[in-house]
């Protein structure tokens, strides 16, 4: 049985993700180089998302067709209280899946293992639902 068919589905939507200041990579990327659409896009304790210019990441999202997944951090959320429902109000309006949470217990940067903030068990759950998310959307 000859894999070509498999891997070109599997080429035909990527998936992106990223921590922090890269979370914004992936928009970029859906927007700019949309030779190669991303199916699926994660943001883990990424800040900057929602912000008042004109540029704002936020406003991409009409543009996208992407699902996505923001795992945001507890002390991110009461920095920036406002950007998960606007997030939330942008893929709605968009008519985009989006899993929008706050990680109860967790400080920015908790997911990488080497992080002196790392929340195991936190963690784990968001590369759960990553994986899931990877599933069903690429």
């Amino acid at each position: 049985m000859s894999l070509r068919p498999a891997f070109r589905q599997m080429g035909r939507r990527l998936a992106a993700s990223g921590y922090s200041v890269l979370v914004i990579n992936p928009y970029y990327r859906v927007t700019r180089a949309p030779v190669i659409p991303v199916g699926a896009g994660a943001s883990f304790h990424g800040g900057g998302l929602v912000t008042d210019g004109p540029d704002s990441p936020h406003l991409l999202i009409p543009t996208m067709q992407a699902h996505y997944l923001f795992a945001i951090a507890e002390n991110d959320d009461a920095n920036e209280p406002d950007a998960k429902n606007v997030l939330r109000e942008s893929f709605a309006s968009a008519g985009l899946p989006a899993e929008i949470e706050v990680y109860d217990g967790t400080l920015h940067g908790w997911c990488p293992p080497d992080s002196h903030v790392y929340h195991e068990p936190q963690a784990e759950r968001a590369w759960n639902r990553l994986l899931a998310l990877f599933e069903t959307a690429v």
